[in-house]
């Protein structure tokens, strides 16, 4: 009794002291099973629902280990007598169909309330962009301005640049994806979300979706839906400056500055700070060869 006590003891130790350690973890990492901290408001209610989902299943899956071993233990063999059968009871069958269904409707009922507030679109964004996916790169294009050649102000990418989408934080940006021949997926991985593009819809009418940038810096994007040979090469990054810097920014892209040198005008880098570009052409010819 006193060995199996003093077990108990360090176990309850360890224990505690994994609880403590946790506590010092930056950004309670630990707690965020592998995921992202995130850098929008929508990212939060996701960022949430991902860890309790995962609170919700180990408190499962413990229940299901504590009946399992002790199913093991309370029935180990001890004779060669068959034990006690029982069969159609019912109050049982009733617990274990009742119980699934709860934890599945509650689970369902979390899972909706989040994805309809992350779908939810303001009636006046305070910025819309339109991105255009096609094979295989991306153009991001600001509707709402006008450069020194008469169209709206628009980056594209090629196998030398990786295209830059400025962003400015604390406002709310809509995305209006399309794609100009197959399905891609736009997705940020720091927005703790993505969005399949499907060609053909009018307007981008099922491919909107709207986010509050709340953090500085490059992060990059990617495409996350098999579209063809040179799939994983559709990276973009998401360079997200203050709503000054942002202003000055499509000020100089108005002017007919470049990309570069818009962003160089504002003290940010004028290339890809997250990723990089791949030479489409010449490994084409690599593989060929």
């Amino acid at each position: 009794m006193a060995r199996g006590s003093r077990l108990a003891r360090v176990a309850a130790l360890g224990l505690l002291g994994a609880v403590a350690l946790t506590g010092c973890t930056p950004n309670n990492e630990f707690w965020r099973w592998g995921w992202p901290d995130g850098i929008t408001d929508e990212s939060v209610d996701m960022r949430n629902l991902w860890i309790w989902s995962v609170i919700a299943a180990l408190v499962v899956g413990f229940g299901v280990w504590a009946l399992i071993l002790w199913s093991v233990v309370r029935h180990r063999k001890r004779s060669d007598e068959l034990p006690k059968q029982t069969a159609y009871n019912l109050p049982l069958e009733i617990v274990y169909t009742i119980i699934p269904f709860i934890i599945i409707a509650v689970l369902f009922f979390f899972t909706v309330t989040v994805q309809n507030r992350v779908q939810d679109r303001s009636e006046d964004p305070d910025v819309t962009i339109a991105v255009n996916a096609f094979k295989w790169n991306w153009q991001f294009v600001y509707p709402e301005t006008t450069g020194d050649d008469g169209e709206p102000v628009n980056t594209v990418g090629n196998s030398e640049e990786i295209p830059i989408l400025v962003l400015p934080t604390d406002r709310t940006i809509r995305f209006e994806l399309a794609s100009a021949d197959v399905i891609h997926s736009f997705w940020v991985p720091e927005f703790l979300f993505k969005l399949d593009v499907i060609p053909g819809n009018e307007n981008g009418r099922d491919n909107v979706f709207e986010v509050t940038v709340r953090e500085e810096g490059a992060f990059v994007g990617r495409c996350a839906e098999l579209c063809g040979t040179y799939h994983a090469y559709m990276n973009f990054e998401v360079r997200a400056v203050s709503p000054e810097d942002y202003d000055d920014y499509l000020a100089a892209r108005e002017s007919g500055l470049s990309t570069f040198d818009a962003l160089e005008s504002i003290g940010q880098p004028g290339e890809s700070q997250s990723t990089q570009a791949w030479d489409l052409v010449d490994d084409a010819q690599q593989a060929d060869g």
